[in-house]
């Protein structure tokens, strides 16, 4: 069995590590010279625990290989697996409704494939994230480009989580396969293809799901969407929290307890982030209006976590008596999570230029996200005139230096483990904003300094009473 995997990027990278480490011939083609000549040297253009060492691995086992050649590729591949960015749209364009996703990787990948395909029939395999019916359409255009060859689309969607997509892939929840109307026999032959591929993976076939190529598409959508309306949830909890003396940690424990809601996703944060959760969320309304459908809910997700990061921004001016202007804020974290460097739609990006306008200088530290988050603040023009208010550090104990405030808005280990007295130390001021909730106040209140998280109103309150009864 051979597979070609189109892109090289989170999820098409580690699709392919993970098919190669089931003994299966795997060729990544990757189109960005700059990406694969990284991949061709064993090295991984993207951080994932574990990725670059995996990819060296089945590098050297001879199951892993890259190419930039459609025509290269092809030879003697039984499935392609498109795995290219699905980006949301600019709001400027005018090609398709706004919060449509960019589907100009897929249709150009789908060229290439129509143009160098040499075999009499071949297994398309969409990965990436799409609107629902784009699966059938691709189908419709392969057939009118090439009407000699049978092309079969399938849609088989990723739910890996960045940071563990390794082991999300390994070890997966379900594996789903959007199969489109067939003859019986061809559905047999199929379902057998996908058995083989996945059988180190799902060997007892417990875990996999054979539905509409409709039914798929939508899947991960909502999956996605689900998430993030339980994310938004709990962050007004939180805040319903602060509001009334409750704590968000025993309030998310009593309700994850439940079985029918679950303990994943109730933790505070600065606002949901990454490459899936606000673009799906996006695309999801796109897809309903369209349909002429109410989507009052899937807004709501929207607006919940455009005005949380507004507010918490605004949180940090009133922590610093309603003046930004040259104070030292000292940023830890710029990722949208931990155990990843990515940066798109992180709260980072809404937070951080707030705080720039308003004449604040910054300091900031990230261990893995802070080259992305240079390249990603020059192409939205963030520091444009603003370059001597920033500072990128070498440390995480560096943005404390003289620091009015320090704000934490990742969730890195490193972070829980830096020394409260050493802070204090280079710190001006006497304030951490603990946007994630990973730091030990008690700790830190025995070093002098003040750490307010998200959602412990009892705990503002105690700290309230402690000071009263000081003084």
């Amino acid at each position: 069995m051979k597979l070609v995997v189109v892109g090289g990027g989170y999820v098409g990278l580690v699709s392919a590590v993970c098919f190669a480490k089931s003994h299966v011939e795997t060729l990544v083609l990757e189109k960005n010279e700059a990406r694969l000549a990284l991949l061709k040297k064993g090295q991984s253009p993207i951080y994932e625990p574990g990725l670059s060492e995996a990819l060296r691995e089945e590098i050297l086992a001879g199951h892993l290989s890259f190419s930039a050649s459609y025509k290269a590729a092809m030879k003697g591949a039984e499935a392609v697996f498109i795995a290219v960015g699905t980006p949301a749209l600019e709001e400027d364009s005018a090609s398709q409704q706004k919060n449509d996703l960019d589907l100009s990787q897929i249709d150009a990948a789908l060229n290439s494939i129509a143009e160098n395909c040499a075999s009499s029939e071949l297994l398309v395999v969409v990965k990436s994230t799409v609107p629902t019916g784009t699966c059938q359409k691709t189908q419709e255009f392969l057939q009118k480009k090439r009407p000699e060859v049978a092309f079969t689309v399938l849609c088989n969607p990723e739910f890996l989580r960045e940071g563990t997509a390794l082991k999300d892939f390994m070890n997966p929840d379900r594996i789903l396969i959007g199969l489109p109307v067939l003859a019986p026999k061809e559905k047999t032959q199929i379902k057998a293809f996908f058995k083989q591929l996945y059988r180190e993976i799902d060997p007892a076939q417990q875990k996999t799901l054979f539905v509409s190529l409709e039914s798929a598409e939508l899947a991960k959508s909502a999956s996605n969407v689900f998430l993030a309306m339980k994310a938004s949830f709990i962050n007004e909890m939180a805040d319903v929290c602060e509001a009334t003396g409750a704590d968000i940690l025993e309030v998310a424990q009593a309700m994850g307890q439940d079985v029918r809601i679950g303990p994943h996703f109730l933790k505070p944060g600065p606002g949901i982030g990454g490459a899936c959760f606000p673009k799906d969320s996006r695309a999801l309304v796109a897809t309903a209006q369209a349909n002429d459908l109410r989507t009052d809910l899937l807004q709501a997700v929207m607006s919940s976590n455009k005005w949380r990061q507004q507010r918490l921004a605004e949180r940090i001016s009133e922590r610093l008596g309603g003046v930004l202007k040259g104070k030292w804020i000292g940023v830890l974290g710029v990722a949208f999570k931990a155990g990843t460097d990515d940066v798109r739609d992180a709260p980072a990006l809404s937070i951080l230029p707030y705080l720039l306008q308003a004449g604040a200088l910054l300091q900031i530290y990230d261990p893995q996200a802070m080259e992305n988050a240079k390249k990603t603040f020059e192409k939205m023009q963030i520091l444009k005139g603003k370059e001597s208010l920033l500072r990128w550090m070498k440390a995480p104990e560096d943005v404390a230096e003289q620091a009015d405030l320090i704000l934490l808005l990742t969730e890195w280990g490193d972070f829980e483990k830096l020394s409260p007295s050493l802070l204090a130390q280079k710190m001006r001021g006497k304030k951490i904003l603990d946007y994630r909730n990973c730091l030990e106040r008690a700790a830190f209140e025995q070093a002098g300094l003040d750490v307010e998280g998200l959602g412990r109103g009892n705990a503002a309150r105690e700290d309230e009473k402690h000071a009263q009864d000081r003084r």
